[in-house]
């Protein structure tokens, strides 16, 4: 969004330019949540709430029946992460079941299932063994698999799908030691040699979840750039790499406060000969590969963190029971009941907003990258959240060690390990504040768009005129319509309608707010990340309140009448984060605390980290 300001440095411009480069530009399908950030509360799009066929929905139930047998029978979570190994007879196993090709079509050996059936698989093996969960999801939600199977060629597919079907793993190269978030400080490289037929890639690759156990690999180099608009412009290139080519070392393979038994490490490539007929998508269009890919891959976390959330909601509930103080059981007590309703709320909005993603992206008409990524944001926040409240429900046997309770003969439900798996979430495959970020920019993508022109110093002025002119005319009708009065009504129970009327209001009044805080910043909002952080909160709960109210109406005319109970109570401590964002969009707390910050990395507060041991 700065990157029309003439003050900003060299560096970030340049990993501006890249990113918007990589990115998808165009809105081909619709997108719900979209419209959302601008006033328009499309309600078709995800209503009536979209159900799986029964045909596909009885495939899915005989495979999970099958998949839990076989992981109950042989993969003890516990002993995994205690090892940080699962064990050979699993791989053998999941391979056996073709766990690996999920989603790869029939015709190359794979299963062929939907997104919905996938996510349920990932739900529910997450509920039980967390690393065997990222085994699965890095494998086909970042891995080889997915982006073969969206940009490959007919010669690729026909090369590596079939290998998945029969059990190999795959793992996915970005990350370096000193190129996380910002690719244009990688430094991996693949050169032509034989007059372009084939290249050779060096450097070091971090944190590849599945890489030591993997037999392929996409991996991101940076290729010969190009000159585009007279400017030498950074090409990043997606590699397919079979791990047995001479030249890959496995370095170290990474220890993490949770998640165990992943094979996850650091890899050093040294010459390692690629045929060019390995390039995915196309030279230089890696990190948009790499994009396209994350919009269907991020949708195992919020199925994952919804899996985790009801085993939470199952643990607490037993545990408030059970557990008596003061003459009744803690669950009767107020503290403890308001800590389990919000468990069970945000468990019933996670599980609307995994499905009706999922259902999306099974859909094909529609964009969902918004979708996806508010989703993966709000799912794992509080999955972290419900985990946090678990543990402090069970006490000082939540805090205790599965087997150590065991030993002793007491409750075992491991929920210190389930957190120490759980909080990664926050992190992987985009962190929060990375998700923040990305979220205003799709969402602001229009507004961006007709501005794009008028701020550019490479544009004539007739061009700018008329771009002026285009966007004169659109806002002049646009705006006045953000204050009219809504008359909707939806169809939907009584309970939720003023839930969904409250939407439609609040999304008006959010597209209002994020235009006049573009007026008041301009160039500068970008740099505003608390102003974004907030509207991007906004825009999220707003999102999960239509999830929540389409999933309980569905449910409700399905038989489940107690649904909107939970949606209703959603709804209410949603509305409340809701109106807490839209009065404190510009708090003087945080102007404070950016200032105190900048204190700090000065080092003027060293007196307060006296009498410690470093």
């Amino acid at each position: 969004m700065s990157l029309f300001d003439k003050n900003i440095s060299k560096e970030k411009r340049e990993s501006l330019e890249l990113a918007e480069a990589s990115r998808e530009s165009e809105w081909k399908y619709p997108s719900f949540a979209l419209k959302l950030f601008h006033g328009i509360v499309d309600w078709p799009l995800i209503h009536p709430f979209p159900q799986q066929s029964v045909q596909d929905k009885q495939l899915g139930d005989e495979y999970l029946a099958k998949l839990e047998k076989f992981l109950k029978e042989n993969l003890d979570p516990d002993e995994v992460d205690r090892t940080g190994i699962i064990p050979q007879k699993v791989y053998q196993g999941l391979g056996a079941l073709k766990a690996f090709a999920i989603k790869i079509p029939k015709e190359y050996g794979g299963l062929g299932f939907s997104q919905v059936n996938y996510n349920r698989i990932i739900h529910l093996v997450a509920s039980y063994c967390g690393s065997t969960a990222v085994l699965l999801s890095a494998h086909q939600s970042i891995g080889v698999p997915q982006p073969l199977k969206l940009f490959g060629t007919e010669e690729q597919k026909k090369k590596f799908l079939p290998r998945f079907a029969d059990g190999t793993i795959s793992a996915f190269a970005l990350t370096e030691p000193d190129a996380g978030s910002d690719p244009r400080n990688m430094s991996t490289t693949a050169t032509p040699v034989e007059d372009g037929k084939y290249f050779l890639i060096s450097g070091e690759k971090l944190w590849c979840t599945n890489g030591l156990v993997a037999g392929v690999l996409v991996v991101m180099a940076v290729t010969p750039p190009k000159i585009v608009h007279g400017k030498e412009q950074k090409q990043i290139t997606a590699f397919i790499v079979e791990t047995g080519t001479p030249g890959i070392e496995i370095v170290h393979r990474c220890q993490f406060m949770g998640l165990h038994g992943i094979q996850n490490g650091l890899i050093r490539f040294k010459n390692v000969k690629v045929p060019r007929e390995n390039i995915i998508l196309g030279e230089g269009e890696g990190l948009k590969l790499a994009l396209m890919t994350l919009n269907t891959g991020r949708l195992t976390l919020p199925a994952a963190s919804t899996g985790i959330a009801k085993w939470c909601l199952n643990v607490a509930r037993q545990w408030s029971a059970k557990r008596k103080q003061w003459g009744a059981p803690i669950g009767e007590h107020e503290s403890i009941a308001l800590k389990l309703g919000y468990i069970a709320s945000h468990t019933f909005a996670m599980d609307a907003m995994s499905w009706l993603t999922s259902a999306m992206a099974d859909d094909k008409k529609k964009d969902i990258r918004l979708e996806a990524a508010l989703a993966k944001y709000f799912c794992t926040e509080h999955s972290w959240t419900i985990i946090d409240e678990t543990m402090q429900i069970r006490g000082g046997s939540g805090y205790e060690t599965s087997s150590s309770l065991r030993a002793r003969g007491a409750d075992y439900w491991p929920v210190e390990r389930v957190m120490r798996d759980v909080r990664i979430n926050l992190i992987i495959e985009g962190t929060s504040e990375i998700m923040h970020l990305f979220i205003a920019r799709e969402a602001l993508d229009p507004h961006l768009s007709r501005s794009k022109v008028l701020l550019s110093s490479h544009t004539s002025a007739a061009e700018k005129l008329k771009a002026f002119m285009a966007a004169g005319a659109y806002y002049s009708l646009w705006y006045p319509k953000l204050w009219l009065p809504s008359l909707r009504s939806y169809p939907v129970a009584e309970p939720l309608k003023a839930y969904l009327s409250y939407v439609d209001e609040s999304s008006r009044r959010l597209a209002r707010d994020v235009f006049h805080q573009m007026l008041r910043y301009q160039k500068k909002l970008e740099a505003k990340q608390s102003v974004l952080n907030r509207i991007v909160d906004i825009g999220t709960d707003l999102f999960a309140i239509c999830a929540a109210c389409a999933y309980a109406d569905h449910l409700m005319k399905n038989g489940q009448s107690n649904a909107a109970e939970l949606a209703e109570l959603f709804c209410r401590q949603a509305h409340e984060r809701i109106e807490t964002n839209f009065r404190d969009e510009s708090s003087f707390v945080d102007r404070l605390g950016v200032r105190v910050a900048k204190k700090v990395l000065k080092n003027e507060f060293s007196w307060l980290e006296t009498d410690i041991i470093t």
